[in-house]
């Protein structure tokens, strides 16, 4: 068994791994495991009580945080002519049509969010095999379809954020940095899992949300309850 770092031995006496910790408890002790000199980011991972194998049961969704992510959001818009000077006023750092696809093609991806006109989409389809397996194919359901780029623009880049649920029913979503107060990690918290109740299928059966745990980038997971997630 390989031995502990000094880092790692620090971080093992202030989590209690038997124990189940209240959401803002949760969201004060997760600052003190943030040990690097990097602002760490704060991720929440949810397990889900549905079957991931029935397609009704699938759970995806956008909530936008109270207070951001911490995160500077690079955005790509897929539009012509018109919506493209639209985009860039909004502030997106990559605007453009077919010469951006081929860039995308060729795969380059050094974005956050890509965003389309509707119009744009029978040749962004093309971009699946590079945009897909990194969750930035753009998706109405999302938001990140639509004639509005200014609005999709400015509330990817306050602080919305879109949550999927994977092949084993879990959901993984950073909504802090290790920088931001307890209230702020908690608040943001929160609001997630409140929309995440709001996303639950009609033919989910018995406790929807199954475990919560939260975590610094380099740090160990704190299991944490979803008395708030029940009660929404």
């Amino acid at each position: 068994m390989p031995k502990l770092t000094k880092r790692q031995k620090k971080l093992e006496g202030i989590v209690d791994k038997s124990k189940v910790y209240e959401l803002k408890g949760a969201s004060a002790l997760v600052k003190k495991t943030a040990s690097t000199k990097f602002d760490e980011t704060v991720d929440l991972s949810i397990h889900l009580g549905v079957n991931p194998k029935e397609l009704t049961q699938g759970v995806r969704g956008t909530v936008p945080l109270p207070h951001g992510t911490g995160k500077k959001v690079r955005v790509c818009v897929f539009c012509k002519s018109e919506k493209a000077k639209e985009a860039q006023a909004a502030g997106a750092e990559f605007v453009g049509s077919e010469e951006l696809i081929e860039k995308v093609k060729g795969g380059w991806c050094e974005f956050d969010v890509a965003i389309a006109t509707p119009d744009m989409m029978r040749l962004i389809g093309a971009l699946g095999r590079v945009l897909g397996p990194r969750g930035l194919m753009p998706n109405p359901k999302a938001g990140t379809v639509t004639l509005d780029v200014t609005k999709a623009i400015n509330e990817v880049k306050a602080g919305r954020i879109e949550f999927k649920m994977d092949k084993q029913g879990n959901i993984n979503v950073p909504i802090a940095k290790a920088s931001f107060s307890e209230e702020a990690i908690y608040e943001n918290a929160t609001t997630l899992l409140e929309a995440l109740m709001q996303a639950k299928p009609s033919g989910a059966k018995g406790h929807f949300i199954k475990s919560i745990s939260m975590s610094t980038s380099m740090g160990p997971g704190i299991r944490t309850n979803y008395t708030i997630a029940k009660k929404a």
